[in-house]
């Protein structure tokens, strides 16, 4: 337990459907993460659907919040610093925490941040999975965002964020998403695909869009590149329906290998795009740290592409911890305490929620 003058940060996130807290010490030791997942509320819809996520974070939060505080053994009396997620997100989703947030800094006097989401994923590679300090974060590094949302690069020095690249389209796990519902696949559809790629050797082989000379991404011609692959095999009467083996341990028949084997190769596409990015932004100006975070960082292929990149360049790679690579509170924390350390604040009067806002 930290000493008691030690600032301990509440964390809150839920700018989508994830209803997350988190205590974090002023070291950066996450005492407690609870996350309460609104999957079975939108599973019947194949996707989030907004009205229904602002409602289960309202019925979601007490017992989250008391899950979080009785893990870490401490009270809101403990708290030092609020924070939580300003957005961007669903614009409704995002006013319940942001609500509860503010209402709590200003009735206790607290220090409170209204955090950029991408902000929080943009630090969470510095947090240990093991209950132990964080990392000290380096004053300079390059960041790779990959999510359902979101896929982007940027550079960090002193806390100043700079876009170097971003997606044009779909993110590069909303790709996975897409194709993973034309062939059947409940949601979420993208962790699904990535475990079913595990089972075939990837072909045919698919282009790594350009984007110029830009560093963005582009993973929608890739995807449709994809479901016109699952077309041509349903002309020729191969199945390609996969929702009967979606689970833990999928044991799909031989029939099914020509499907396996075009999301495997549909996921190398998407793996390549990004080494293809990083290749890039290395030859014009090579960095030393490279913090890759975001849902679709638990991607098994990327995971084991990029150690074998960053060794190859001899960049230090920090990769985030599977249990804070989705939406959670912790990063929300976790990035708070930098801009608490920059003498950075917001007044929890002023600040308001956005669904689209610059980092």
């Amino acid at each position: 337990m930290p000493p008691r003058d030690a600032p301990l940060v509440l964390g809150i996130e839920t700018s989508c459907d994830d209803t997350a807290c988190a205590i974090v010490a002023a070291d950066g030791r996450v005492l407690a993460s609870a996350v309460s997942s609104q999957l079975e509320a939108h599973r019947p819809f194949g996707g989030v659907v907004p009205e229904i996520a602002s409602r289960e974070h309202l019925r979601n939060w007490p017992a989250v919040s008391a899950e979080a505080f009785e893990r870490a053994g401490v009270t809101l009396d403990d708290v030092g610093v609020v924070a939580a997620t300003r957005g961007p997100g669903l614009i409704g989703a995002l006013l319940v925490g942001l609500s509860v947030g503010r209402a709590l800094s200003w009735a206790r006097g607290l220090p409170f941040h209204a955090v950029h989401h991408l902000e929080g994923h943009l630090y969470s590679p510095f947090l240990s999975a093991h209950g132990l300090p964080a990392d000290e974060v380096p004053p300079r590094f390059v960041g790779l965002v990959v999510s359902g949302g979101h896929t982007a690069l940027y550079r960090v020095e002193d806390g100043e964020v700079e876009t170097e690249g971003e997606t044009r389209d779909d993110a590069m796990g909303e790709a996975f998403d897409k194709l993973g519902k034309r062939v059947g696949l409940p949601y979420p559809q993208g962790p699904v695909v990535d475990s079913l790629g595990e089972l075939a050797e990837p072909q045919p082989r698919m282009p790594v869009p350009r984007c110029g000379e830009t560093l963005d991404f582009s993973f929608s011609g890739l995807k449709t590149r994809a479901i016109q692959e699952v077309e041509k095999l349903e002309r020729r009467g191969v199945p390609t329906d996969l929702g009967g083996v979606a689970g833990p341990e999928p044991s799909p028949g031989p029939e099914l290998l020509p499907v396996l084997s075009l999301l495997a190769a549909f996921r190398r596409a998407a793996v390549r795009q990004v080494l293809d990015r990083l290749e890039r932004m290395h030859r014009r100006g090579s960095f030393e740290v490279l913090a890759v975070s975001g849902g679709a960082a638990a991607n098994r292929e990327l995971r084991r592409a990029l150690p074998e990149w960053a060794e190859e360049k001899g960049v230090d790679l920090r990769l985030v911890p599977l249990r804070y690579s989705g939406d959670n509170a912790a990063m929300i924390a976790w990035a708070a305490l930098q801009r608490e350390r920059r003498g950075r604040r917001d007044d929890p009067l002023a600040v308001t929620a956005a669904s689209r806002i610059p980092l």
